[in-house]
């Protein structure tokens, strides 16, 4: 520090000094402005990104709300889907076995019409076969009684005193 004392220059002082002032002058004059417009145009990028991050923010919050909200929608008309599926699918089934029924109750019908209809032809076929039977076994009987001549008027005799007259 001693050596700096002692080699002083009040000339060399001054002329620093005025060097500084015309450079402080200068730099107000030319540098100063431009820096200090930089800065704030810097400072009101900084300003609009952060507001821009904010409204990003608040949309994002919208766009989650929104997507939460489709979501439930989603998952409620999913839901009713499966309930009108699982109310089809009772509907058809109940729907499948009344027709069942309906085609059972018209089998059977039609197999007891069938059965009916089938007995009466049998019925009536034994019939003819017994009233064929009784004919022929009539015939048989009647020749056998009225080959003899005695036995011929004896029947005729007999059915008129059975007869009368009215």
């Amino acid at each position: 520090m001693e050596m700096l004392l002692n080699d002083f220059s009040p000339g060399l002082f001054i002329m620093q000094a005025v060097i500084l002032v015309i450079l402080i002058f200068l730099m107000a004059k030319f540098a100063w402005r431009p820096i200090l417009n930089s800065l704030s145009e810097r400072e009101s990028g900084i300003e609009d990104a952060l507001k821009a991050a904010e409204k990003a923010k608040i949309d994002m919050e919208n766009l989650q709300a929104n997507n939460a909200k489709l979501l439930q929608e989603a998952r409620t008309e999913r839901e009713e889907m499966l309930k009108e599926a699982r109310e089809m699918k009772t509907k058809l089934v109940e729907d499948a076995k009344t027709e069942a029924n309906e085609t059972a109750a018209n089998m059977i019908a039609q197999a007891q019409a069938a059965i009916e209809g089938e007995k009466k032809a049998a019925i009536a076929d034994l019939k003819a076969q017994v009233s064929n039977l009784s004919i022929d076994i009539a015939e048989k009987v009647i020749r056998t009684e009225l080959s003899n001549k005695d036995k011929q008027v004896a029947l005729v005799e007999s059915m008129l005193g059975e007869a009368t007259l009215n």
